[in-house]
């Protein structure tokens, strides 16, 4: 492995166990084993390697996300959405990745606010506008009876950043019974009802 994607591999591990204030270029260093004022070599201070990282995990996330979605476009709409949202719960647990992207969602770094906000909210649009197009042919189709696909969209992410928000704050257990709690309620209130 090349001491750059070293050097952004492990630096992700610390900025999501960490945070970006928690983080030490010199530990990173050390775990990478080079002296620390190699890192400069590659990157032009600690903001560099965060963002960088950031963008890197980004990517990442918007592949997996990508192939969950590939791998179940058979499934009815309804399913390819509620799992989803396992999916990301599990991410959560098992990815320095899926954590990292999560809590700088939630927590940007102050000093990097701008910067941070300018990687996540596009990867965020571009999942709300994915949803939009999921929705909108499930109603095409015939499938489902969707009222609004895109304020339903925007529903779904509002849920999704609530029970994601859930795994930062409270953890697995209480993300899942908000979830199991709230995915029959928000499903019946985006369906048409006969009357």
């Amino acid at each position: 492995m090349n001491a750059k994607r070293s050097l952004l591999d492990t630096a992700l591990t610390h900025f999501s166990q960490e945070g970006y204030e928690g983080t030490s270029l010199q530990k990173i260093a050390e775990d990478v084993g080079i002296k620390k004022p190699s890192i400069y070599c590659h990157f032009k201070g600690k903001d560099d390697l965060f963002l960088s990282s950031l963008k890197n995990a980004l990517k990442e996330e918007k592949r997996r996300i990508t192939r969950y979605f590939i791998s179940r476009r058979e499934l009815p709409l309804e399913k390819r959405l509620s799992e989803l949202l396992g999916f990301l719960q599990e991410e959560y647990t098992r990815s320095s990745e899926s954590k990292f992207v999560l809590r700088m969602s939630f927590f940007p770094p102050s000093a990097l606010y701008d910067e941070v906000m300018e990687l996540i909210l596009p990867f965020l649009d571009s999942m709300e506008r994915r949803v939009v197009q999921l929705m909108e042919q499930a109603k095409a189709e015939g499938s489902i009876s969707i009222c609004d696909p895109e304020n339903a969209a925007i529903a779904y992410m509002t849920l999704t950043d609530g029970i994601l928000a859930e795994m930062v704050y409270g953890g697995v257990a209480g993300s899942k019974r908000r979830m199991k709690a709230s995915w029959p309620i928000f499903w019946a209130g985006i369906q048409v009802t006969e009357t």
